[in-house]
């Protein structure tokens, strides 16, 4: 990343630093590249340029680390001629299995595997750290009303025996298998049972309406489809079955779609005698050969798919991004080894739902031999102390929230630290919007307690993994991500050039788009359907990358390098990453170009006691020559909305950030739009009140929020003459 030496940066308030940084994961693995390579690597700095300096040798030293079960033996880790938009694979003549990582481990015995072996290795299998009587997952319900855990040894039996059900009715190599269903036992069955078998898996919440769960369903051609009966969120339980014959009958136009298979997930199975195609768990279970041996684990090319995973789709159908076994694999182990700190001993609980990228981190844990914590239903039922209560229950090592839910907690008042005994928790992981400055402080200044690493983490779907995120070897600043992630090239662009060219890196400080300049394992192999592209690597051999959706999703905005579509600053002390919004929503007024994130840290900062939500978006006409920003506050019940107030907004926004922060218009609006997994939705309301007319995307909880804003590109007729800036 660039560096910019300005003079007179304020360093943010240091907040947490590890006690000891020579016992960290990260620090040993450092360490051993010192010995291996003769070098003097001593800061998270040094290693993290060594991982891009060298990433044929970081990447290699990183395979053998993971210790994975696997086959086959490679020359190279990667060709590093390739550029990023050629897709390149990845330690090509290794073959392993997702399921048989996450049930087995590889024995500690003599003979690992280095890059240059010629002869084909095959790696065998042990229990180690996964012994049978070990509880792998312990599933919470809404409210903590039910509590069950299964084994390692059970949840082997559990996922051999679907995966001999799913053999015994076809499913093998490459077909899709499509689960609608909850974070619980069964979806992880079935996910793991199709993994077995080198099919690829796919995962919708239940909460998603049918429309949804179509648009990503019917995409992917799926051979079965498994769904729950019922579901159980803010106290009620909700009936599935009508919601399951309208999934049904969408999917009559796939070819390979043989049928339904219905997972009870209460006391009494629903009846489903009426739902074409269905069957029941029990009956689908039964039609295995007993006495047949479980099928062998279909070890398949690193680089080959293993998960489908879809993009919000606020604006249009969702992208089904193909994700390979083998960058996944090891990715999580980078991330969770290494930055996080897990292994055997680590018990996590990660706030999500089955349709977000973040149910991997649910199930990433089983690959050390941890314990998961599958909590399925509402976080605030009956109240926001309920996932605090969980976490010290199962003396959780590792919390995964999001800022909403942050915000939530701190507005209620709640301490958790005086609640219950958190000692045991390590790492507090946040992701899925903006976290504040407000919420870094309250977190260690009332929140939690001060030995626990507060790791904001930034990437997303696309790549199944993190651009930014915490590291055990730096302190926790306030605000932004801790720094990049190893392995990964990440840089900051000028966010002003036009589509198509090359970029120019700005220097530290200055806000631009995120991007990443050289080729990393995670990047998806392709978008399921995608068509091939025609565009050209920079040597000219062949297509850029696999289809014309793909190319145009990450390679269009600059050449030869993976834009992300996150607005982002470097602070030029602490190399935190900042994240800013999203690129496409970037506000404009009069050529100055920020955040909304900005807008929203002094919203919530100053009027956390009236205002309940806000949204922030751009607006700009056909007949409009510039950019004018639009806020939306939503008021918290009793409080109101008025001039006094709007004024107060002008004022504060104008002495926290500038005058050319202030927005040209705030209105009180009645909902904020949001997806399923409570993100904020700008970009389909910056679109309406620019005067189009948009389809509203399936993935949205609250699509009928949308309504509302069509009034606002005709804002004129809103607003008196008087009260316009």
């Amino acid at each position: 990343m660039a560096d910019n030496g300005q003079q007179a940066v304020s360093v943010p308030r240091k907040l947490w630093q590890h006690p000891n940084q020579e016992k960290t994961q990260m620090y040993r693995f450092m360490q051993d590249i010192n010995r291996k390579h003769d070098l003097q690597l001593k800061t998270f700095r040094d290693l993290h340029a060594f991982s891009l300096a060298h990433r044929t040798a970081f990447w290699s030293h990183l395979f053998d680390s993971a210790s994975l079960i696997h086959e086959g033996s490679y020359s190279a880790a990667v060709d590093e001629s390739l550029t990023i938009d050629a897709v390149p694979r990845w330690f090509e003549g290794v073959r392993l299995n997702f399921a048989e990582n996450a049930l087995f481990s590889r024995p500690a015995a003599p003979g690992r595997h280095h890059a240059g072996t010629t002869a084909p290795v095959a790696v065998g299998r042990c229990v180690r750290d996964k012994e049978d009587g070990k509880v792998a997952i312990t599933e919470v319900r809404e409210g903590g009303s039910a509590v069950r855990s299964v084994t390692y040894g059970e949840l082997r039996a559990m996922v051999g025996g679907m995966a001999a059900a799913m053999r015994a009715r076809g499913v093998g190599k490459g077909d899709r298998v499509v689960i609608v269903g909850a974070n619980s036992v069964e979806t992880l069955v079935v996910f793991l049972g199709a993994a077995w078998l080198g099919a690829v898996f796919s995962s919708s919440s239940t909460d998603m309406g049918v429309k949804g769960i179509l648009q990503r369903a019917v995409q992917v051609n799926p051979k079965l489809l498994f769904m729950d009966d019922a579901a159980l969120y803010n106290g009620k339980e909700v009936e599935l079955r009508e919601k399951m014959a309208e999934v049904v009958d969408g999917l009559r136009e796939c070819s390979d779609f043989a049928g339904v298979v219905s997972i009870r997930r209460f006391a009494e199975a629903r009846d489903i005698s009426r739902v074409p195609k269905a069957e029941t768990w029990e009956s689908f279970l039964a039609a295995a050969d007993r006495n047949a041996p479980l099928p062998e684990f279909d070890r398949v090319a690193f680089h080959e798919p293993f998960l489908i995973c879809y993009s919000s789709g606020t604006t249009g159908t969702p992208k089904a991004i193909v994700h390979s076994v083998g960058g996944v694999l090891i990715n999580y182990y980078k991330e969770g080894c290494l930055h996080e700190g897990l292994g055997p001993d680590s018990v996590t609980l990660q706030y999500t739902t089955t349709g977000w990228i973040m149910y991997l981190a649910n199930v990433g844990v089983l690959l050390y031999g941890g314990r998961t914590i599958f909590y399925d239903g509402s976080p605030f039922q009956p109240d926001a102390r309920i996932l605090i209560q969980v976490a010290a229950e199962q003396k959780v090592t590792k919390l995964g929230i999001s800022p909403r839910w942050m915000f939530e907690v701190a507005k209620s008042g709640l301490r958790p630290r005086d609640m219950v005994d958190l000692s045991h928790l390590r790492i507090v992981t946040s992701t899925g919007m903006v976290l504040s400055d407000r919420l870094f402080e309250w977190f260690y200044d009332v929140g939690f307690p001060a030995h626990v690493h507060l790791g904001n983490i930034s990437g997303g779907t696309d790549i199944a993994g993190c651009f930014g995120m915490m590291n055990p070897l730096e302190p926790v600043y306030v605000g932004g991500t801790q720094g990049p992630s190893l392995g990964i090239h990440v840089a900051i662009y000028d966010s002003l050039l036009p589509d198509g060219v090359d970029g120019k890196e700005v220097p530290h400080g200055t806000p631009g788009e995120l991007v990443a300049t050289k080729a990393f394992p995670n990047i998806p192999c392709f978008f399921w359907g995608d068509k091939t592209t025609t565009a050209t690597t920079a040597g000219g051999g062949g297509p850029a990358a696999p289809g014309t959706k793909y190319h145009s999703s990450y390679f269009a905005r600059f050449r030869h390098v993976w834009a992300h579509g996150d607005f982002c600053v470097v602070h030029p002390v602490t190399g935190s990453i900042t994240f800013l919004g999203r690129a496409d929503g970037v506000l404009n007024p009069s050529g100055v170009r920020f955040g909304s994130a900005e807008i929203y840290s002094v919203i919530e900062r100053r009027f956390a006691d009236r205002v309940q939500d806000s949204l922030c978006v751009g607006q700009r006409r056909p007949q409009d020559s510039d950019e004018s920003v639009m806020l939306f506050l939503l008021m918290k019940p009793g409080a109101k909305f008025g001039r006094g107030l709007v004024n107060e907004v002008r004022l504060a926004i104008s002495a926290d950030l500038s005058k050319r922060h202030v927005p040209r218009y705030i209105f009180e609006t009645p909902e904020v739009p949001t997806t399923v997994n409570l993100k904020k939705v700008e970009l389909p309301v910056k679109q309406i009140v620019s005067g189009q007319t948009i389809k509203a995307s399936g993935t949205l909880a609250n699509p009928q929020s949308l309504e509302y804003y069509y009034r606002f590109a005709r804002v004129e007729e809103l607003v008196e003459p008087r009260e316009k800036l």
